[in-house]
């Protein structure tokens, strides 16, 4: 029979090596998710400023009106209903998410698109939003105002021409 003692200070060192092995793989598998990808090969986030703001949409292909149709502030509930929880898979899948952000006020751009695939001629019917934290953006989404509109990422739609 093989017996074997371990002191409790083996079992924090293992445990203590053991969570930062874990953090630093997920580290690692963040750093390296697939992001959507613009002619330089990556995606900027950065939206301090109009030119920003403008350059983070174009980088997706969309045409839109340069002044936002509204800016406002966006208070990210503490605890997510269904809505919520929806429009946030939606921000997951294009690896963003709400999650951090529970509780903070974050400003929401929300600019006139011109180019989404079968609505060039009608005006006002489609819109992006944009969630600005700290500079950067957070989540969005491109949306239609119709009553049975459409709510998707930034991604322009696949198969369209742009």
């Amino acid at each position: 029979m093989f017996v074997y003692s371990v002191k409790a200070s083996q079992i924090k060192l293992a445990a203590l090596v053991l969570a930062v092995v874990l953090a630093a793989g997920t580290l690692l598998y963040v750093s390296h998710r697939e992001k959507p990808v613009n002619d330089d090969g990556g995606i900027s986030l950065q939206a301090s400023t109009a030119a920003e703001r403008k350059a983070f949409l174009s980088q997706f292909g969309w045409e839109f009106d340069e002044e936002p149709k509204e800016v406002a502030e966006v208070l990210i509930p503490e605890e997510f209903d269904e809505t919520y929880q929806n429009y946030n898979s939606v921000q997951q899948e294009q690896n963003m998410d709400l999650l951090a952000l529970c509780g903070k006020r974050v400003k929401r751009w929300t600019y006139d698109i011109k180019n989404y695939p079968g609505y060039e001629k009608k005006p006002g019917m489609v819109q992006a939003n944009i969630l600005v934290y700290d500079g950067l953006v957070v989540g969005g989404d491109v949306c239609s105002l119709e009553p049975k509109g459409f709510l998707q990422g930034f991604s322009f739609p696949a198969g369209a021409g742009h």
